[in-house]
C-alpha cells in the first residue's frame, strides 16, 4: 500500500474515532444540538444495525461480514492496476469506513452516529464519519467504472 493511501486510511479511522470520542465525553445518547436550523444537527445515537438500522441487533452477523468485506476489499486493492487511482482511493476509503464502524461494534456493540441532516424536508438517517468515507469510496469506484466503460480508463 502506498504511503499516501496508508495516511488517508489512518487519518479517516482516527477522525472517525476522535469525533465519536468527543461525542462520548460531551453528550448523552439522544442529545441534539442544532447548528443550522431546519438543516443540520448533531444528534448522538447508537445504532445496533447497518444503514437505516437494517439488521438491528445482529452483531455476530456484522462481525463476520465485516471481516470478510475487509479481506475482499484488501484483495481488490492489491489486484487493482497501479494506474487505477480512483479505484484504489475508493477502496482505501471504504476499508477505513468499514474499520471505523467495526471498531465501534467490537468495542461497544453498536455504532455511534451523530451527523443529522434534513434535506428537502426529508429527515435523513443519522450517520458518522466512517459512513461518509464508505459513501465517497463507493462513489469513486463508480466513477472509475464509468470512466473505464466510457473512455477506456482514467489518465493519471
Amino acid at each position: 500500500m502506498k504511503v499516501k493511501h496508508i495516511l488517508l486510511f489512518v487519518s479517516v479511522v482516527l477522525l472517525d474515532q476522535l469525533s465519536k470520542w468527543l461525542l462520548d465525553i460531551n453528550m448523552q445518547i439522544g442529545d441534539s444540538i442544532t447548528l443550522i436550523p431546519g438543516f443540520f444537527r448533531i444528534t448522538y445515537l447508537h445504532n445496533t444495525g447497518a444503514a437505516w438500522s437494517m439488521f438491528e441487533g445482529k452483531m455476530g452477523f456484522f462481525m463476520i461480514v465485516t471481516v470478510i468485506a475487509l479481506i475482499v476489499m484488501g484483495y481488490f486493492y492489491y489486484c487493482a492496476e497501479k494506474k487505477d487511482t480512483l479505484t484504489k482511493y475508493g477502496l482505501v476509503l471504504m476499508m477505513a469506513g468499514t474499520l471505523g464502524n467495526f471498531i465501534d461494534r467490537l468495542c461497544f456493540q453498536h455504532v455511534r452516529d451523530f451527523l443529522d441532516f434534513v434535506i428537502l424536508g426529508y429527515d435523513f438517517p443519522v450517520f458518522n464519519v466512517a459512513d461518509i468515507a464508505l459513501c465517497v469510496g463507493v462513489f469513486l469506484i463508480l466513477v472509475s467504472v464509468f470512466l473505464e466503460e466510457r473512455f477506456g480508463g482514467v489518465k493519471k
